[in-house]
């Protein structure tokens, strides 16, 4: 067998960026291409919500990714099946019919990329010592989201130069995304140069039952309060993120804010993602500190309290570059801040003697919770306007607030408390 630790500076980095990049696409920067090519927000919000169902079903399937093949073979597999997709997707958009094809590409890239997801994970605790995942944790979260720049920035920023240059929107991203899919292409062939290969294919060991292990997940003390918790925590978030690039692409007239498709991209791909990445390292530390019960209900707070700001901006229709910039900035912020409380909370509600899957349903909850808000989110914003739905946005933290009381914290770090028995 190849030893532990075997040149994991080199296929962190590229795995984890691989993960990241696949997910950005389909999730957000779909949002902004749609939006680009004439989809109505109502489609937008309900068609790409939908691309969040791979996430939510995923823990159905990871056994599979388990008992069959290797996760070497597994990650390397989906990202080849992610990069042609792309360019499937990405040779569609020219056609009359680019909306329903295009769909079809992402739903199949969103598919490959949550089990790339499942093994690239695996592979993870499988290559590397105890020691060396805790010490390589920082270097995955960073290059995931260096990920995140990339597709939310310098793809977007391309995409917006290319629209200018050709001035045929379709043609812009259809060689964007052909451009993005021969990125993931190489990234595929760097992982597989890069990976060693720690494992053979073997079967199960024993019948331990899958259903058993999911049946014992919902059978933890007060599982009702935390689902609920989980469904609702990014309820508000669930639906800004699906409007918040249509507001700020869109012309006057309908609310928006009329800015081009590459100050989005600059806007969200550098200071955004900075300062996302400033919040959840910032929350980690203090939540490291002081436990997750100290900081809960702040880090609820800094999700929500930022989305008072787009109801300012649409309300009062400002175009300034400093208000937009420092709304983007707060709310980016205030993400990065208040999920690391969630990421934390999972985590807590995961632990047992079946981590993994556990965790695997948790996350599965987590991405039902914003796709489900998500599918209506273009809806309420037609009903209601800009204003109003980010209004209702933030109306929408609410109930997560009213479960505070309701929510049991495990020992926090090694502290326990009479209220944690």
């Amino acid at each position: 067998m190849t030893p532990k630790d075997k040149r994991a500076w080199l296929w962190v980095p590229t795995l984890y960026f691989t993960q990241g990049l696949p997910y950005v696409l389909v999730v957000t920067v779909s949002v902004i291409l749609y939006k680009n090519l004439g989809v109505s927000n109502a489609d937008i919000g309900l068609y790409t919500s939908w691309l969040y169902l791979p996430w939510v079903l995923k823990p159905l399937w990871s056994p599979f990714v388990d008992l069959r093949g290797t996760k070497r073979k597994w990650f390397l597999s989906m990202q080849l099946i992610i990069s042609a997709a792309l360019l499937a997707a990405g040779l569609s958009l020219p056609t009359n019919q680019f909306l329903v094809t295009s769909l079809a590409c992402f739903w199949i890239a969103a598919f490959a990329s949550a089990t790339n997801d499942i093994a690239s994970d695996g592979y993870y605790m499988i290559a590397l010592s105890q020691k060396k995942q805790s010490f390589f944790v920082g270097m995955r979260s960073t290059f995931y989201r260096l990920a995140m720049i990339t597709g939310q920035g310098l793809i977007v920023i391309l995409a917006g130069f290319l629209e200018n240059y050709y001035g045929d929107n379709s043609r812009a991203w259809s060689v964007t995304l052909t451009a993005t899919a021969g990125l993931m292409l190489l990234m595929t062939l760097s992982n597989y140069f890069a990976t060693p290969a720690y494992e053979t294919a073997q079967p199960a060991e024993g019948d331990r039952s899958f259903w058993a292990i999911f049946r014992s997940f919902f059978e933890k003390p007060h599982i009702g309060w935390a689902l609920a918790f989980i469904l609702t925590y990014r309820l508000g978030e669930s639906q800004l993120v699906k409007m918040a690039a249509p507001f700020l692409l869109d012309d006057p007239d309908s609310g928006g804010l009329a800015y081009s498709t590459e100050a989005v991209g600059t806007i969200y791909g550098t200071v955004g993602v900075i300062c996302l990445s400033a919040g959840g390292i910032l929350g980690g530390i203090l939540i490291s500190r002081d436990g997750l019960r100290r900081w809960m209900l702040p880090m609820i707070l800094s999700l929500n309290l930022p989305n008072v700001l787009y109801a300012i901006l649409a309300i009062t229709q400002s175009d300034q570059t400093w208000a937009v910039v420092g709304t983007v900035v707060a709310e980016q912020f205030g993400y990065g801040f208040g999920f690391a409380a969630f990421l934390i909370y999972l985590i807590y509600l995961a632990d047992g003697p079946f981590k993994t899957a556990h965790y695997a349903i948790a996350t599965g909850f987590m991405a039902l919770g914003m796709m489900l808000p998500g599918m209506i989110s273009g809806y309420m914003q037609q009903w209601l306007g800009y204003g109003g739905f980010f209004v209702w946005v933030v109306i929408a933290a609410l109930p997560a607030l009213l479960m505070l009381s309701k929510i049991r914290y495990p020992a926090d770090y090694g502290k326990k408390s009479a209220s944690d028995a």
